[in-house]
């Protein structure tokens, strides 16, 4: 069994991905992913060796009065090994804000679900530890913001 499985997950172009990272590890084609964070921290999992799979399932939070689901999760990652879900927030305060809440959400209606949400000082003490300043520096300035902060957001 190849240690890193494709989940089948189709996205559209022009998101990243982690190029030929894994290829000798993975068989099918690599994910496409939401923003440059994922893909980097895809590539670190990749070098230890940690089984991991993109967005492979997605939780209905809220349902309409008709019971059509109105609002999910997709956690970013799930850890087989571990059976533990990963969202990663590196980016603005509102949007850490919205995946608290639909994170508490997640655990009231999925209570056996183990989800770590990875703040972005969780992200910059990696990215830290693994000499990637530069790369911190290099996402900030995409998203228009300055360094990354304590609290998960970038500053104006």
């Amino acid at each position: 069994m190849a240690i890193l499985e494709f989940d089948g997950a189709q996205c559209p172009t022009g998101r990243y991905d982690r190029d030929q990272v894994a290829v000798t590890l993975t068989d099918g084609p690599s994910p496409r992913f939401a923003h440059e964070s994922e893909a980097e921290l895809a590539r670190i999992f990749d070098y230890y060796q940690v089984a991991w799979r993109y967005e492979p399932d997605t939780f209905p939070i809220c349902w309409n009065v008709d019971g059509a689901v109105v609002e999910s999760f997709s956690p970013d990652f799930y850890l087989p090994e571990v059976d533990l879900y990963l969202e990663l927030t590196t980016l603005k305060q509102t949007l850490v804000r919205k995946k608290n809440r639909k994170l508490r959400w997640l655990k009231t209606l999925y209570p056996e679900v183990r989800v770590k949400l990875f703040y972005a000082r969780d992200f910059k003490a990696l990215m830290v530890k693994y000499g990637r300043l530069d790369f911190l520096a290099d996402v900030a300035a995409m998203n228009g913001a300055g360094p990354l902060n304590e609290r998960g957001g970038g500053e104006d």
